[in-house]
This record gives C-alpha cells, sequence and structure tokens, in this order.
C-alpha cells in the first residue's frame, strides 16, 4: 500500500458551549484541563444577538485541541466512554467524526468533582494524510485531489481497525 495513503489523527479538540452562564463557563475549563490535563481556551463572540443577551466579546465557551500522541491517548479513553460505539451520522465526508459525551464520569480516569457537578462534552476529531500541509502552508496554497481526501468509508474503517469502533 502507498504510505501517502495511511491515515492519522490530526487533531481533537474538546469544546464546552456554556452561554451566557459564567458558572458554567468556569466549571468546563476545570472538566476539560481535569480530563485532558492542560488548560483550555475561552472562545469569544463576535456577534450581537440581543434577544439572547449576545454581545460582541463575550465568553460563551471553552475548548481544547490536542495533537500527536496526547490525542491519542484521550481518544481512546474517550471513545471507551461512548462503550466503543459510534453511529454513521457522526461521521462526515472530509474525514471528521464528532460525538458528544452526556457525563464526564463515564470517561475511564476521571472521577467525580462536587465543584464541576454532572457536565458533557463535545469531541471533534480531524484525521488527515500525509500531504494534507499543502492546504494550510503559507505559500503556495493549493488543493487537494479528490482521490486524497479520506472518505466517510475510509474513516469508518480507520476507526475500526485502529480502535476497535463498532459502527451501527
Amino acid at each position: 500500500m502507498n504510505i501517502m495513503k495511511n491515515i492519522k489523527v490530526a487533531k481533537i479538540t474538546l469544546n464546552i458551549g456554556a452561554g451566557t452562564n459564567t458558572a458554567k463557563l468556569d466549571k468546563g475549563m476545570k472538566l476539560i484541563s481535569h480530563i485532558a490535563g492542560r488548560n483550555p481556551v475561552k472562545t469569544f463572540t463576535t456577534k450581537r444577538i440581543p434577544t439572547w443577551g449576545v454581545r460582541p466579546g463575550l465568553p460563551l465557551g471553552c475548548k481544547l485541541t490536542l495533537r500527536k500522541t496526547p490525542a491519542k491517548e484521550v481518544l481512546s479513553r474517550l471513545l471507551q466512554a461512548k462503550e466503543n460505539k459510534l453511529t454513521q451520522k457522526q461521521f462526515d465526508g472530509a474525514g471528521n467524526i464528532a460525538f458528544g459525551i452526556h457525563e464526564y464520569i463515564d470517561i475511564p480516569g476521571a472521577k467525580y468533582d462536587p465543584e464541576i457537578g454532572i457536565m458533557g462534552l463535545e469531541v471533534c476529531v480531524t484525521l488527515e494524510r500525509a500531504g494534507y500541509r499543502v492546504k494550510k502552508r503559507r505559500n503556495r496554497k493549493s488543493t487537494i485531489s479528490k482521490k486524497h481526501i479520506i472518505t466517510k468509508e475510509e474513516a469508518i474503517s480507520y476507526m475500526t481497525n485502529e480502535y476497535k469502533v463498532a459502527v451501527q
């Protein structure tokens, strides 16, 4: 097989949306740092929506991006929280996987913290192949050919082979 066709985990993004509730945002920050061992960053609004009480610069959530080995370690734990089961809808056509965890206490190694309470989070996994750098680099950006883009079926087979995930 061509080594340029090998699929790997590019990054994992952990996300908690808190809305305008600052107490929930602080709990979400503690939760993500508790799970991943790194401090997340706050996400801020850019639009004004008066009916929701949202204005530019208001913190609405927090996120953390993990790459390389820490991403693989955390991903295996997060998939165990989902009992290594995903659905077809959680895969998109470009090699991305998104799923939610309703209660963080389902994650192996995460203990209940009374300060946080019961919260959930969203997990987004981005898969890529060697050569994807050409669409992100500064000089001479280029598109990736359709033959090289990861399809939904390839992402499903990668997850079943690497992480023993059952896709329904």
